[in-house]
């Protein structure tokens, strides 16, 4: 695998240094308050776990699964749901943990539809944002992120091309050969 890395943009010790930030962050503005940590799944199980370690206050978990881009490296723009939240976010304070926000149409339709369920508030964490790939018209805005990211093709750490790279204890850039063959 780590032939097919062009270069290590984020290494393990930065992603720990600022996802402990991150908790700390998230900790002092809830609180008081019992957050709903909602993961998506895949792409955000390792950043997920990672950051709720670093939450010291009581909060509950939750998960979805949902896909906007397949086996592709480009979202088709439609959004579908794999597995929906187990319990009712009614009068919650729900944090939406993603991997990465790129052309913003999956967190956009999530939190319109989290929004729709009767959540108290809704409040993103991402792990990383490419504002370069964001999709037209789409204003999406992380409320807490980790880093920001330029227009490359980023795996590791929970992020994947075709399923593989996930396991990576960083974040990478794919050489365009590894994926160009779309």
């Amino acid at each position: 695998m780590k032939n097919d890395i062009a270069k290590i943009l984020i290494s393990e010790e930065q992603l720990k240094k600022r996802i402990r930030e991150m908790g700390a962050e998230i900790a002092r503005d809830y609180a008081g308050k019992t957050p709903t940590m909602v993961c998506i799944l895949k792409g955000a199980v390792m950043f997920y776990t990672d950051l709720l370690r670093n939450i010291p206050i009581p909060l509950t978990m939750d998960f979805m699964a949902v896909s906007s881009y397949g086996n592709k490296t480009k979202s088709s723009g439609e959004v579908e749901i794999r597995k929906d939240l187990s319990t009712s976010i009614e009068g919650k304070d729900v944090i939406i943990v993603e991997d990465i926000v790129d052309s913003g149409f999956t967190l956009s339709y999530l939190t319109r539809m989290l929004a729709s369920r009767g959540a108290a508030s809704i409040r993103l964490c991402t792990l990383l944002d490419k504002p370069a790939r964001r999709a037209p018209g789409i204003t999406l805005r992380s409320d807490y992120s980790g880093f920001v990211v330029g227009d490359e093709f980023v795996v590791g750490y929970g992020l994947d091309y075709a399923e593989l790279y996930r396991n990576l204890p960083y974040i990478g850039v794919l050489k365009p050969e590894v994926y160009s063959c779309e």
